[in-house]
């Protein structure tokens, strides 16, 4: 197409003798036009929202794609609005930055905090124009102002030790709403509190602190382990009491129960045969008296010299007499007992002459 346009241009030149005429004016407008309506395209990525101002006044947004602008009166910024972007309060790396960092917390105490904030930017043109200082001064701003809020409403402990996802979930809420309110066009994705500990020149103190309230904390413990072991322990020995007390009882009273069923038996059989009752009743009785002991019975009657009875007369015959060594036992063999006179026991109120139990 150039090399056509420099033909006919020469042509015409030629035409003319080398002196312009108005169709070279009209080739020339044509070209500053078309480079002018070239130098307004412009293209924004798939990442980035582009906001066109014209005189320096917001006058549109434009999307991913190619877009033309009327240069020179308008002008484009492209911002990125769909990559996260990061801000880190409180210094990052080895850098540190205690002006940002120590903070008054709800217990009137100090720690030392650093996080981070990530953020994206969902309307270009309200970041750009809606706050006096857009980018990180803002936002880091904001999240400074929140996290002191939130901080000074915490104690330091639930901050050192299980209170961390709560405080992060407060300031980010408390974020969105300020930046709302700015109209900013940011969505706050996330806040990480990177670290949190005492200030460095109360750390040793704060640890003996820490030190005595485990110590503490562990002395309670074993103190309800141990009453709670005691505690059931007693209830157990008193449960245990109380189910001996009833049984006992209820043996006591079966065997009241018993014994004056079987005193109302033998009184009606007494009642029908009083002699017989109670010659049964003092058979028993000696049967059951006699039956646990060993029993000597010497008759005396015609006996003119002492009766020497054996040494183990009355040794109870369960016993078992210890076996006595294999050389001793022929020479030890002690003499086969003679068998003693036995006598029938007496009838109820009569006793044998000379008789002696």
């Amino acid at each position: 197409m150039l090399r056509r346009w420099r033909q006919r241009i020469e042509t015409t030149l030629a035409g003319i003798g080398g002196h312009p005429t108005p169709q070279l004016f009209g080739l020339i407008a044509l070209g500053l036009a078309a480079i002018w309506l070239l130098s307004g395209i412009y293209f924004v990525q798939p990442a980035e929202q582009g906001v066109v101002t014209t005189f320096g006044a917001y006058s549109r947004s434009t999307g991913p794609g190619a877009h033309w602008r009327f240069a020179p009166f308008e002008h484009v910024q492209k911002v990125q609005v769909a990559s996260l972007q990061r801000v880190d309060i409180g210094g990052s790396g080895d850098s540190e930055v205690p002006a940002e960092s120590l903070m008054l917390t709800g217990d009137e105490n100090i720690v030392d905090l650093t996080f981070t904030v990530q953020y994206r930017i969902n309307d270009a043109a309200k970041f750009l124009f809606r706050v006096a200082d857009p980018g990180d001064q803002t936002i880091r701003s904001v999240a400074e102002s929140s996290i002191r809020e939130v901080v000074g409403q915490t104690n330091l402990d639930d901050i050192l030790t299980n209170g961390r996802g709560k405080l992060q979930d407060q300031t980010e809420t408390l974020m969105q709403r300020i930046l709302d309110n700015y109209g900013a066009g940011v969505t706050v994705v996330e806040v990480q509190v990177r670290s949190a500990n005492p200030p460095k020149d109360v750390v040793p103190d704060f640890q003996a602190v820490a030190s005595a309230s485990q110590y503490a904390d562990s002395a309670i413990n074993e103190a309800n382990a141990y009453k709670n072991r005691v505690v059931n322990e007693a209830k157990g020995n008193a449960a245990q009491l109380v189910q001996q007390a009833q049984a006992y009882r209820e043996r006591v009273v079966d065997t009241a129960q018993g014994d004056a069923s079987r005193f109302n038996q033998i009184y009606e059989q007494y009642r029908r045969a009083p002699a017989v009752t109670r010659e049964r009743l003092y058979l028993e009785t000696m049967e059951r008296v006699l039956s646990k002991s060993n029993k000597v019975i010497v008759d005396t009657h015609g006996a003119t010299a002492p009766i020497i009875l054996p040494s183990d007369a009355f040794r109870p015959r369960s016993a078992t007499p210890s076996a006595p060594p294999p050389e001793a036992a022929e020479s030890q063999q002690p003499a086969a007992p003679q068998p003693l006179p036995q006598t029938q026991l007496p009838t109820p109120g009569q006793a044998p002459a000379g008789a002696t139990q």
